[in-house]
């Protein structure tokens, strides 16, 4: 059974970090991209970033690039994103999510067409 297990999020204030993971089983994490996608209430879901199946490309969105990064432990199944200089329109719950990794995955990685799994989502809140 495939299975994304977020896990970090909380209640931060502006300026501060958190490292969310992404535990992962039931499938062959080295033949998949992970991404992460957020949804803030009221608002569209966003991709935030993704990492290709071995970690040796990333991609961000405009609005987290320099502030967040990605990345992977296979061996341990897990990925991480490390998010920093957080905003309060960072606030959101944070999904992860993974697609077996073709040679177009990366071009359409900010929409939901290659991700096969997701997972349940972790709140991650932003205020002072």
């Amino acid at each position: 059974q495939v299975q994304l297990v977020e896990s970090g999020g909380g209640l931060v204030q502006p300026g501060g970090s958190l490292r969310l993971s992404c535990a992962a089983s039931g499938f062959t994490l080295d033949r998949h991209a992970i991404g992460w996608f957020r949804q803030a209430p009221g608002k569209e879901r966003e991709a935030v970033s993704c990492i290709s199946r071995r970690g040796g490309v990333t991609k961000f969105a405009a609005s987290v690039k320099g502030r967040f990064t990605i990345s992977r432990d296979n061996a341990n199944n897990t990925v991480y994103l490390q998010m920093n200089s957080l905003k309060p329109e960072d606030t959101a719950v944070y999904y992860c999510v993974a697609g077996l990794y073709t040679s177009d995955l990366l071009a359409y990685w900010s929409t939901v067409r290659p991700w096969d799994y997701w997972g349940q989502g972790t709140q991650v809140t932003v205020s002072s």
